[in-house]
């Protein structure tokens, strides 16, 4: 079922896991010092080639945008394609939100920080999710999302 972006399960659709699929985990907790947002996939069988090919442009885009350098003030739709170019790359994609603020008290997706069109500059001091994924259509679904925290970079 992790090939539907943000499913979730009903007693008609729930099943039994097994070791031949992979499995993904969108999780998090509101605590007092902070909301987590935390997607993982993990397979504890052995993946297909595209199964891994997949899971390793995902990882390599959530690395890439994450370690990502830019202006102040840039929007985050201008730097979002960081996130996809590994995908991007042998022609797959994902068709959902790269990342959203992260709420503290608030709703976990807490906007206008983000790396949608209407989405606000990044500046120091925000936190936003950053989550690629790629999804087969009822085959797998992979995502990796963590929580990143937009500082000041020092460049030369």
């Amino acid at each position: 079922n992790a090939a539907l972006a943000h499913y979730s399960p009903s007693n008609g659709s729930s099943r039994m896991l097994s070791v031949d699929e992979m499995y993904l985990l969108d999780t998090g907790g509101q605590y007092l010092d902070g909301t987590t947002d935390i997607t993982r996939t993990v397979h504890w069988g052995v993946p297909t080639p595209l199964q891994k090919e997949a899971y390793t442009r995902v990882l390599m885009g959530n690395i890439d945008l994450a370690r990502l350098i830019f202006p102040p003030n840039t929007a985050g739709r201008a730097v979002e394609s960081f996130a996809r170019r590994a995908l991007w790359d042998v022609g797959l994609n994902y068709g959902h939100g790269t990342g959203h603020g992260i709420g503290n008290f608030l709703s976990v997706h807490e906007w206008p920080v983000g790396f949608q069109s209407s989405n606000v500059p990044l500046t120091a001091g925000m936190f936003t999710s950053i989550e690629p994924g790629y999804y087969r259509d009822g085959e797998f679904g992979i995502r990796i999302e963590d929580i990143a925290l937009v500082v000041q970079a020092q460049t030369k």
